[in-house]
């Protein structure tokens, strides 16, 4: 697992099984008003299929943590209303957002993945900090 920070923009990487996540994670300011406690931030993922079978990510869990501690779940199938087939060499990006009370915070999780022969395993989302540049200087 990997975590780096350059410009406000932190990134992670974790492969599981053959199944590389990448995860980018910036600020956004022209959607948060910290006056009213209100901090968003846009993680863009890319899932990447290394390994030699083919095998479908048919659902999500996210570990959310504040700076005050507070710890929100989310659990869903699929992702951006999607369950994508990677093919060997295959991958899946998308960009999704993630609400924070306080200006810095966490996420972390895992993909629940099957292959085409039916072996079920979680790939992991190593942790990603999400802050506000500078906040964590």
């Amino acid at each position: 697992m990997n975590d780096t920070s350059t410009c406000g923009i932190r990134t992670t990487d974790a492969t599981t099984r053959g199944i590389r996540i990448e995860v980018r994670s910036e600020f956004v300011p022209q959607r948060s008003s910290p006056r009213d406690g209100s901090y968003l931030f846009q993680y863009h993922v890319r899932i990447s299929n290394l390994g030699q079978d083919v095998t479908q990510l048919v659902s999500r869990e996210w570990i959310i943590t504040d700076a005050d501690g507070e710890v929100s779940r989310v659990k869903g199938q699929g992702v951006v209303g999607e369950q994508p087939m990677l093919p060997p060499g295959g991958w899946f990006e998308y960009t999704s957002f993630c609400p924070l009370k306080t200006a810095v915070g966490t996420m972390q999780g895992s993909y629940q993945m099957i292959t085409a022969g039916g072996d079920r395993f979680d790939a992991v989302i190593a942790p990603f900090t999400l802050a506000v540049p500078n906040a964590l200087n």
